[in-house]
Formats: C-alpha cells, structure tokens, sequence
C-alpha cells in the first residue's frame, strides 16, 4: 500500500502503485496514475488524466496536469504523459494536451525540470532533457533527447529544439534550432555547436570534426541552403551527426530555421 501523509487528499479513483510516497498536503485527482516508487515530496497538486511514471520525484508546490492556458481549450478529453526517472522541482506547472494539437503532453524519462519551469499544452519532450530555472515552452514545442534549455528562456509556440542542442539563459527562442546546435540571444540567434555537450556525451571526436566542417558549408553566404544542404548530405552520407541534422531542415516546421547572426564565422 502507497505511503500516503494524513494530510494528503488523495481521490479513491487515483492508481497509485504499492511503493508510491505522497508526503503532506498533496492533493491527487481521480484519473492520475503514478509509478513504482515514485516521491511526491509535499503541497503538489496532482489533476487531470496525467500519468507519472516510476521512480520519480515532484518537489514542493509544482503543479501538474491542470488544463491548459489555451483560449481555445473547452474540456475535451486530454492528457498528460511523464516517464520514468523525472524529477520536478519546486513551483514547475505541466499542461495536458488539447484537440487541436494531438491531445498529449507528453515529458521523456530522466528528465530535470528545474525550479518554475513551464512546459505548455501539447508539448513533446524527449529524454534526457534539462529546463533550468524558470525556462518556459508555450503550446506545441517539441524538444529533442539531452537538450539544455538555460535559465529564463523563452520558447515560441510550435517551435522544434533538436536533439543535444543549448540554449542560452534569457534567449528567446522564436525559430527552430538544429540538433547539436547552440542558440543565444534575444531574439536568438545560432552561436554555434554545443561543442561542449558533444564531447560531455562521449560522441567520437572525428565525428565531431565532420559536423563542423558541414556546419560551416550550411551556414556559408553561398547558394541557397537547400542547396548546401544536398552538398552537406552528399559529402558525409555516413554521419549519423550530419544526417540528424540534414533530416531535421527536410522535416522543417512552420517556423523558420534559427540561423547565424548576419557576417557571423559558424563554429
């Protein structure tokens, strides 16, 4: 049976499993669904049809799963995914989805959500992502595996983040940003490679060479970017570094591409 504080208001409906602590004053709704060995710490609020997974742990004050800050939200029946190994700090708010962007939020595994953190309505997180104090998604921002999103920031509705890519504290992030890539600034801008993260990760340093010689190419003054970009996929076929992001500009979203500051000397 669940540790439940005497204070807690945990609703009969909830499934909470055998190991799960809620410590005092949590407040849990009926169609939440909480892992193994999960840690609800204290005063967290709990609602909607979101689903935690094992092993994690929510702080103070955090509030997960109430309906989404979206004018165009009437009560459909949405939901709020987080996977195993998350950790939610203090005062973090996490929205369900809505219709008309696919009825999911949904939060990866091993996941740091830092203190204030906002994640919006129908936003995909994958694993491995960080959100440093008081970062903040609006509707439909999708985040790449290992991405750091610095303190501050500002992520624009729709926006995709790629895979191991930083951005910086206090940016303000209103187009997409390629995987491995590094964007500053208000509005950001590409800075570079997160060259720091690459090697933190352990990918080989010959691969890395190669990214950045194909960085260099894409973001050159010469010929269109579509196409340097045929000429970075035809150089280095075989780099899986090169090719997530080469796949990532193909699949490009309504947003425009994050790009090098004007007369700016790519990484």
């Amino acid at each position: 049976m669940a540790n439940i504080h005497a204070t807690a208001l945990v609703d009969k409906g909830a499934s909470l499993a055998a190991d799960v602590s809620v410590g005092p004053f949590c407040i849990i709704g009926p169609e939440v669904k909480i892992g193994a060995g999960s840690v609800l710490h204290s005063h967290i609020v709990l609602t909607g049809k979101s689903t935690i997974g094992s092993a994690c742990q929510i702080f103070p004050f955090a509030s997960i799963g109430h309906i989404p800050q979206d004018l165009k939200y009437h009560g459909e029946d949405t939901r709020l995914e987080i996977g195993d190994h998350t950790v939610i700090r203090e005062y973090v708010t996490i929205n369900p989805g809505t219709e008309g962007g696919g009825g999911v939020t949904r939060v990866g595994s091993n996941c740091l959500l830092m203190v204030g953190a906002h994640i919006a309505h129908d936003c995909q997180l994958a694993d491995h992502v960080i959100m440093v104090n008081n970062a903040t998604l609006a509707g439909h921002v999708t985040v790449g595996e290992h991405a750091i999103l610095g303190g501050l920031c500002a992520v624009h509705q729709f926006v995709r983040i790629g895979a191991h890519s930083f951005v910086g504290g206090m940016s303000g992030v209103e187009n997409d940003l390629i995987p491995y890539g590094m964007a500053l600034g208000n509005r950001a801008v590409l800075a570079g490679l997160n060259i720091v993260g690459l090697k933190r990760h352990g990918f080989p340093r010959e691969q890395i060479h190669e990214l950045r010689q194909a960085y260099r190419m894409l973001f050159a003054s010469e010929g269109t970017l579509m196409e340097r970009l045929e000429d970075v996929d035809k150089m280095f076929p075989s780099n899986v570094l090169v090719q997530s992001i080469v796949s990532f500009i193909r699949d490009q979203s309504d947003r425009s591409l994050c790009v090098p500051r004007n007369g700016s000397t790519p990484a």
